[in-house]
């Protein structure tokens, strides 16, 4: 990796959740990071490629990162009041990509899965308010 993209990918590591790649370029910058927002975009990039980010689309259509925390296939359940996330497995999603993909004649098949919903803290505090 480059000097470049190792800091990107290390400034995502210390954070919680996903974060944009302005919030990225922001902190980086706050800390004394010469750095451009073009170059966090493709570092963001290469990363997420390489997979050691996970990238998400916000309900806007923003994309937003995250470190891995996990080097295997993964997919998430996403709180939409806090972002709070959990990598699940999905071995039932798996079996049914590769047999609709291999009904259509389609193969290397690759998808993303993202399950929003509300996390136990953030259901918890809308109950007692």
């Amino acid at each position: 990796m480059s000097a470049r993209r190792d800091a990107v990918h290390d400034t995502l590591r210390r954070s919680e959740g996903f974060r944009s790649a302005q919030d990225v370029y922001a902190e980086m910058r706050q800390h004394g990071a010469k750095i451009g927002l073009t170059t966090v975009y493709r570092a963001l990039q290469a990363l997420a490629d390489g997979g050691h980010v996970d990238v998400l689309r916000t309900d806007d259509g923003e994309s937003v990162y995250r470190a891995c925390a996990s080097g295997d296939h993964h997919h998430h359940l996403v709180c939409r009041r806090c972002g709070h996330t959990v990598e699940v497995a999905g071995p039932a999603v798996e079996r049914w990509a590769e047999t609709v993909g291999g009904e259509h004649g389609f193969t290397d098949i690759t998808h993303t899965v993202e399950v929003f919903g509300t996390c136990s803290s953030c259901s918890a505090t809308v109950r007692a308010g």
